[in-house]
């Protein structure tokens, strides 16, 4: 039975050491893009409120908020085991770009760059 890419993946990465300052840049580029995405639903949730004029509308709000809030919380997982693929995905959505991640080894870019490769 042949290895599937994806546990070659978490094997590879379980394997790799995280310096400190490897995980200052990945802390400082995942950070950023949190606090851009937050951002950003903080500017929708104040549209949609301007907007309300009736109850309905209000909880739909509460909806759409509870429906991010989901969505953010399981896009944005800091732990060592899967950052690299969480770090991919947000270089694929455009959340964070390669150069955010400058100070990472080659190995771990190189793993982020071929997650966002097979991803495309």
């Amino acid at each position: 039975m042949a290895t599937q890419p994806t546990q070659n993946v978490y094997s590879r990465m379980r394997d790799l050491h995280w310096s400190p300052k490897e995980k200052a840049v990945a802390r400082r580029a995942f950070d950023r893009a949190l606090h851009r995405e937050l951002e950003a639903t903080i500017r929708e949730a104040k549209q949609m409120a301007a907007r309300i004029k009736e109850p309905d509308e209000l909880w739909e709000l509460e909806r759409h908020l509870t429906r991010r809030r989901k969505e953010i919380d399981a896009k944005y997982e800091f732990k060592y085991s899967v950052l690299l693929l969480v770090l991919a995905d947000l270089v694929r959505k455009g959340c964070i770009n390669l150069a955010e991640l400058h100070g990472l080894v080659e190995d771990k870019l190189r793993i982020i760059r071929d997650h966002v490769e097979s991803a495309a």
